[in-house]
């Protein structure tokens, strides 16, 4: 056979373990999928397996509890989180989470698509499409994150400059993609500060090294997703349009 020519042969399909199969299909977390295996729930090919990474395949048939499971209709909602509540499923501290917001919707599984500190507040995403979250909170390929954040002074004319130069951290430098002081007060201001990356508390961590304290921090657009007036506490569905700017290579609904 010459170089370069292909045997003919059919290319296997690429197997991942059955934890991770059972959350690309948008049932739920690989965590509950692992506990949902261990406590023999799944069967894959009519045989239960145990082993949460057990290789298997995307189109695998798969039962849980001895029902047949498909892939999940994908869902995707916004939510403009209140202050005060943490971005986990559950919390081992007994705190409210952002779940609580969608308490009564009905909804199957749905992981938060990145995340907001107890502290912070506004646009936060939600999902059951693992791989569509991984590209959306991707540093290199997701949509710039844009905050308002009103800080305990009055900031000097070229704190902005200074923030985009960065500083260095415990994890690297620290840097906002761009910022701008939006509006000053007797006491306080206002600054819009985009971020490209989503590091543990990087802008209140950018703005202590100046001085500067934050009173409140919103995030109010991911992308040209803006949070506009939707109510505190309360989540929409994003249309196909949205899905598809925030990620263009998203399939239509």
């Amino acid at each position: 056979m010459l170089r370069g020519m292909k045997s003919g042969r059919p290319q296997r399909p690429t197997r991942h373990g059955l934890a991770r199969v059972l959350s690309k299909r948008g049932l739920c977390s690989r965590t509950e999928a692992a506990r949902w295996i261990l406590a023999g729930r799944v069967a894959l090919a009519g045989r239960v397996v145990r082993d949460p990474e057990f290789p298997t395949t995307a189109d695998a048939q798969i039962r849980i509890d001895e029902q047949p499971v498909d892939v999940a209709q994908p869902i995707y909602i916004a939510l403009n989180k209140p202050r005060g509540l943490v971005t986990t499923a559950s919390d081992e501290r007994g705190r409210d989470t952002v779940y609580r917001c969608l308490d009564g919707a009905g909804f199957p599984w749905l992981a938060p698509v990145g995340r907001l500190d107890k502290a912070s507040e506004g646009l936060l995403l939600f999902c059951n499409d693992p791989q569509w979250a991984a590209r959306i909170t991707d540093p290199a390929q997701g949509p710039g994150k844009t905050y308002h954040v009103q800080v305990d002074c009055i900031p000097d004319a070229g704190l902005p400059a200074a923030l985009v130069s960065g500083v260095d951290g415990a994890d690297g430098v620290l840097r906002a993609g761009a910022a701008r002081i939006l509006r000053t007060g007797a006491r306080n201001a206002w600054l819009e500060i985009e971020l490209h990356e989503g590091r543990n508390r990087q802008i209140r961590r950018l703005l202590e090294a100046f001085d500067v304290g934050v009173l409140r921090l919103v995030r109010v657009a991911i992308g040209t997703l803006a949070l506009g007036d939707l109510p505190k506490g309360a989540w929409r569905p994003l249309s196909e349009d949205e899905i598809r700017s925030l990620d263009p290579v998203s399939p239509t609904q």
